[in-house]
């Protein structure tokens, strides 16, 4: 299992692709550049089979309907932000400086438990990490020793709590029961900025 790490859009928030040796992918949190996004998956020459969200925040989410579009995949979320795709007070571009708010369609796999997950060919477990955000996931790839952590840990700091369903205390108990859980040589791909070890 590989992934390549491909920061889109103005904050340069991090969007992952996890692809194997079938060049199968996963595409995580395609916030904005889809142009971009798809020059890096053909030259890859990888076969997308579906869109994973670690959270339904603007920064990650406003290049899915045309990525959906494009490789005719499905969108998976957590049931707890299922609705901020659509509204744009939720998934905060109504209050920054954008040309326009982000108004993405409805997820079409709601992810409501933690566990061991299959999509295609893709097997991985799912972590409810919240705190930034009400549904915040991390999604965890056991064989291949990292996890995709969102925006709930980076390297040198944790995420934001101050926007809409964010709480600073669950969020410190996501990662310390969570991720700090994990084995110790996990990677830690997170949202914005550079990969981090877990320990």
């Amino acid at each position: 299992m590989k992934w390549k790490q491909i920061p889109l859009g103005l904050l340069q928030t991090n969007c992952y692709i996890v692809y194997n040796e079938n060049n199968s992918c996963l595409i995580v949190d395609p916030g904005d550049n889809p142009k971009k996004l798809s020059t890096v998956i053909e030259q890859l020459e990888l076969k997308p089979e579906a869109i994973v969200l670690t959270h339904a925040h603007f920064d990650h989410i406003g290049a899915v309907d045309r990525i959906r579009d494009k490789y005719g995949i499905k969108v998976y979320i957590h049931e707890k932000e299922k609705d901020w795709l659509s509204d744009p007070a939720l998934n905060g571009s109504k209050h920054f400086m954008l040309n326009e708010p982000i108004k993405v369609r409805a997820a079409d796999h709601l992810i409501n438990d933690e566990g061991v997950m299959s999509i295609g060919s893709f097997k991985f477990e799912v972590f409810e990490t919240p705190g930034h955000s009400p549904g915040s996931i991390s999604i965890y790839f056991s064989d291949a020793e990292f996890v995709l952590a969102g925006d709930a840990l980076f390297n040198g700091g944790i995420g934001r709590t101050d926007l809409p369903g964010g709480n600073h205390n669950q969020l410190i108990r996501s990662i310390d029961e969570k991720l700090m859980s994990l084995p110790e040589q996990t990677e830690v791909l997170p949202g914005h900025g550079p990969t981090t070890p877990l320990v």
